[in-house]
């Protein structure tokens, strides 16, 4: 797996070998399918009407900001010259971060408009992964004004501050996304499993 330019300008600085998990967890969090909201398993036969005008309205509106994502991510595993400026990396990072932002609002927009999916505990469950995603979005934008407060000047230390950038997205990481899996067990997982604009929104992680 090709790493992002964060660690490509690092190596062209200072690399040490103590830095060298925490470049693979980065890497992995980049490529390892950032869209959190469509981990979907299955395609279930038990058709709900309510229930799959639900899954369509969200999925219709989310496959856009999947892809959006999609691409941000790509951008960053792009950009993976040893020859990267520290300017092009801060260019290509922030604008990833200020798309996965924007795109994780608007998911979050998408299933608050939607409203509670008619499964028990439907509103709780909504409202707390409008809640999530948010809060991911919030993450991404404070990573972009990170990244764009950094000195592109100073190659060693554009290095040590993207290395910081690393940690809170490392952070995000792990963070999990444990309310937009509770919203998606069972039913309502299987009505947007269902959902064609669901289906070709999703893209299998590559975290190896």
């Amino acid at each position: 797996m090709r790493l992002s330019p964060i660690w490509r300008v690092c190596s062209g600085a200072e690399s040490h070998g103590r830095d060298q998990p925490v470049k693979k967890k980065l890497a992995a969090v980049l490529s390892g399918g950032a869209v959190l909201v469509l981990a979907l398993t299955g395609c279930g036969s038990d058709n709900n009407e309510e229930l799959d005008s639900w899954a369509k309205q969200v999925c219709d509106e989310v496959q856009p900001q999947a892809k959006r994502i999609a691409s941000a991510n790509a951008a960053i595993q792009k950009e993976t010259s040893d020859n990267s400026t520290p300017e092009e990396v801060q260019k290509t990072d922030s604008k990833a971060f200020h798309d996965m932002s924007d795109a994780y609002k608007a998911i979050g927009a998408a299933v608050d408009r939607a409203g509670a999916p008619d499964v028990d505990n439907g509103e709780k469950k909504q409202k707390d992964a409008v809640k999530e995603l948010n809060g991911i979005s919030s993450a991404y934008a404070s990573l972009k004004k990170k990244v764009d407060a950094l000195d592109t000047k100073d190659q060693a230390k554009f290095a040590d501050g993207l290395k910081d950038v690393a940690t809170e997205l490392d952070k995000l990481g792990k963070s999990g996304n444990n309310a937009l899996k509770t919203l998606e067990e069972g039913e309502v997982g299987e009505a947007m499993g269902r959902q064609e604009s669901c289906k070709s929104a999703t893209a299998p992680a590559d975290a190896g």
